[in-house]
């Protein structure tokens, strides 16, 4: 065994101390004799033949860092870790495509997951046992990670054909899982199946989705707005609002600091998971810009904006970039950067204010939500229990002075907590995270006309195509100085789709060509030939157990749900049929999974919409500094048209000719700003009338915005 390796400050160090995650850092100086993931860990398992201990989390976990304080902080739990296996530490930010695998594998056996992820496997990665959280000692009919280390100890001297018997069956079943089955070409009525499920469990009275937990899950609510648009649906609709305003009102948002928690532990958004990660950010901001584009409600913008504010405030890297994520822990305690006592509160307002935060902050004496979610506090979470109009008869002052008077508050509340010890920040950038980011803010722009956001998301992307690309290929994380580990299908398929974004924002070719150049590494290095989808890894990325193909949404869309509309919008823009072809065969190879399942693949049936139409390819001729070029577009924007993409042409530099062979032929009338427009295989005459264009794309005009 390597020595552990000892500073100058004589610390001792296991063998992640040279890694450049921080949770793999965090864990550098424990007793247990971690390895990073990798070959020496595998060789040291198979000369020593021990089973291979493997923990997978992330620097912002709440529950890896009690598990860690708990257990793998503590010098007899390392020992005992230390003489039966070789443990490894895994960082699923970083590694995503190990964690996947085992996540997998952890749900098989015990029909659940989460972090931190417990693996027990053999020395060629094949687990046989798998949890999630242990606590260090057994009590309350769970078993205590000691125990199951002699336990395991015992199995392997004993039984260990029963262990690698075990581990043959999961692998198989893994196999089993990553294969799917060709299927139906879906249609409409995957989409009425889709919006049938997400109502039976729609929380009609609190928003959101089930009794329980609540998650955000924008991709579920932007396959509402777009059944609502499809249909006129109004119960659609009033999903969409219902949760947006309920999670807006919520203790789930920051209502000081802006950003959203990671999701709610109750049923009414109150007490949050306090972690925030970048990823909820830009697809939370998401939905919320596209649901002031559909419903003109300007509470939407309001929240949009400032989730975006935080995140350019708190998360933008000096370079452009944005870091990954905050814990939901400081001092140790979770939430405690965002918890207030009314004494609290009392040595930054005065009565007045202080009697005028109790209304709509819901601040009390004896607090407002139960700490460890079971017994009352003198803890406040701060959120609204009123909504505007609500506060209005209560407090008997107009919208204007209650908003005037929350800001004042906020900012003074605000000021104070930021002395407060914050919690930790994971400065890693991640190329997917950064993608859907980047599509969030050029999205912004684009709805908001706001040239703020598209400048940030251009600084974003210039920074990922400069300094995360090596050799014409993406690399999936860039710390201190360094980037490493190669590209996954998230990394990608999230990337083009910032870059589509960006370049309907603003334009510039330049995006678009390196969208459509990162499309054709997909399918060079992840298509699968064979059969159709793509596979997580690249055919020349490291070998692990299993080369997996995901369909599935959880927290983000899965990278095949965002590539196939990738695939077709690419399609749209570049008039090239083959691309469709391949969005078909993916239709095909997973609709079994996505029947089954429909309610975890709404991005996957965003797609699926997008192909049932209508849907509309836009060409924009005009001269770029024009006023009459600015309108069409800014009407184009102003509107609720999910199924589109558009093309500018500046008729005085017509580079955009170079992106499909019909641009050519489509120029300004009289000079001025003119739309053409084709949908369905057909297009319709040109016109220079933005009321006109409007019409063609199917936008009524009669709504006030």
């Amino acid at each position: 065994m390597k020595d552990p390796k000892r500073s100058a400050s004589t610390d001792i160090y296991n063998h992640l101390k040279d890694e450049k995650s921080p949770y793999l850092i965090q864990h550098s100086k424990n007793p247990v004799d971690w390895y990073p993931w990798g070959d020496e860990a595998f060789k040291k398992a198979q000369k020593e033949y021990k089973p291979v201990f493997l923990s997978i989390g992330y620097s912002t976990c709440h529950w890896c860092h009690m598990m860690a304080h708990e257990s793998f902080e503590n010098h007899e739990v390392a020992a005992l870790l230390n003489h039966v296996f070789v443990a490894v530490k895994v960082d699923r930010e970083e590694r995503p495509d190990i964690d996947s695998i085992y996540m997998t594998a952890c749900q098989i056996m015990t029909g659940t997951g989460g972090w931190p992820l417990t693996i027990i496997m053999t020395p060629d990665k094949k687990p046989f046992f798998a949890g999630t959280y242990f606590p260090r000692e057994s009590g309350f009919g769970a078993i205590g990670l000691k125990d199951l280390i002699l336990n395991v100890q015992d199995i392997w001297k004993e039984n260990r054909e029963e262990a690698l018997n075990s581990g043959d069956q999961i692998f198989k079943a893994l196999q089993d899982v990553s294969k799917p089955m060709k299927g139906e070409y879906l249609d409409e009525r995957i989409l009425e199946k889709t919006y049938d499920e997400l109502s039976k469990v729609f929380d009609d009275e609190n928003g959101g989705f089930g009794d329980f937990q609540k998650f955000p899950t924008p991709h579920n609510l932007m396959f509402l707005l777009r059944y609502w648009k499809r249909t006129g649906n109004n119960n659609a609709l009033h999903m969409v609002t219902k949760t947006l305003d309920s999670m807006a009102m919520g203790g789930i948002y920051d209502h000081l600091g802006f950003g959203f928690h990671r999701y709610s532990v109750d049923k009414y958004w109150l007490v949050p998971h306090f972690e925030k990660m970048l990823y909820d950010q830009a697809l939370v901001a998401m939905v919320y810009t596209e649901a002031f584009q559909a419903t003109g409600n300007k509470n939407y913008k309001k929240t949009a904006e400032e989730v975006l504010e935080y995140v350019i405030r708190d998360m933008k890297s000096p370079k452009g970039a944005f870091y990954s994520a905050e814990d939901a822990d400081s001092e140790g305690v979770e939430g405690k950067f965002y918890i207030w006592t009314v004494d609290d509160m009392r040595k930054v307002l005065d009565e007045s204010e202080l009697k005028f935060v109790s209304i709509v902050f819901d601040v009390k004496n004896g607090g407002n939500f139960n700490d460890n979610y079971s017994k009352p506090s003198n803890k406040n979470i701060v959120h609204m229990k009123y909504d505007m109009e609500e506060l209005h008869n209560l407090l008997k002052l107009d919208e204007t002075e209650i908003e005037e008077k929350i800001e004042s508050i906020r900012v003074k509340l605000y000021n104070v907590r930021e002395k407060r010890i914050h919690p930790h920040k994971d400065d890693k950038i991640l190329t997917d995270w950064n993608g859907l980011i980047i599509a969030s803010l050029a999205k912004a722009s684009q709805v908001f006309n706001d040239n703020k956001f598209s400048d940030l998301a251009k600084d974003a992307a210039d920074f990922v195509l400069s300094d995360m690309v090596n050799k014409n290929r993406l690399m999936h994380r860039y710390r201190a100085d360094e980037v490493g580990i190669t590209a996954n299908l998230d990394d990608y398929s999230f990337m083009i789709w910032g870059l589509l974004e960006l370049y309907t924002a603003i334009f510039d070719i330049k995006y678009l060509n390196e969208a459509i150049e990162f499309n054709k590494t997909l399918l060079k290095h992840f298509w699968d030939e064979l059969d159709g989808g793509f596979y997580f890894t690249a055919d020349d990325s490291e070998k692990v157990l299993i080369r997996e193909k995901k369909t599935y949404d959880s927290a983000t869309p899965s990278g095949n749900s965002v590539e196939i509309l990738n695939l077709i919008r690419i399609a749209r823009i570049t008039e090239d049929p083959e691309l469709e072809v391949k969005a078909v065969k993916m239709e095909a190879i997973f609709s079994d999974n996505i029947i089954r399942t429909p309610t975890g693949h709404t991005q996957f049936i965003n797609a699926v919409d997008y192909k049932v139409g209508p849907s509309f390819e836009v060409v924009i001729v005009g001269k770029s500094e024009s006023s009459d070029t600015h309108e069409m577009l800014k009407a184009i924007n102003k509107h609720y048209i999910p199924n589109k993409v558009v093309i500018f042409k500046d008729s005085e530099n017509p580079i955009a000719n170079k992106i499909a062979g019909s641009l050519k032929f489509k120029n300004s009338i009289d000079n001025l700003a003119t739309a053409h427009i084709c949908s369905a295989g057909s297009c319709k005459l040109p016109t220079t009338d933005v009321n006109e264009m409007l019409r063609l794309l199917n936008v009524k005009l009669n709504r006030k915005k």
